[in-house]
């Protein structure tokens, strides 16, 4: 199991580019993040929606609600323009990060 702290720091860059392939829902969210983590990592609910709120507050993502489904309407997110560009952002300083990380880091373990 990977320490959240260290995953905490990178929950905007994770959710972003979840939403930039798709328009997605909460609760789709975090079980993509457990799938693809083949559940190393899990999000809570709370935690996800305060990502969502600092998102939205930021004009990265908005919301809007689908279709009626099981008896309710869904609140979809979608990643705005300034969103992508924020995301390459992201992308390339993990790049940097990883790199510098992995120059102290290989060989061991």
């Amino acid at each position: 199991m990977v320490r959240s702290d260290i995953i905490r720091g990178h929950l905007d860059s994770i959710i972003l580019k979840l939403i930039s392939e798709k328009d997605r829902y909460g609760y789709e969210i975090s079980q993509e993040i457990s799938l693809r983590t083949n559940d190393r990592f899990q999000i809570k609910e709370a935690t996800l929606y305060a990502v969502f709120q600092r998102l939205e507050k930021k004009d990265l993502i908005e919301a809007y609600y689908g279709d009626v489904s099981h008896g309710g309407k869904r609140k979809y997110y979608r990643i705005t323009t300034l969103g992508k560009a924020y995301l390459a952002e992201l992308a390339k300083e993990w790049k940097e990060v990883k790199e510098i990380i992995d120059l102290f880091m290989e060989g061991l373990g």
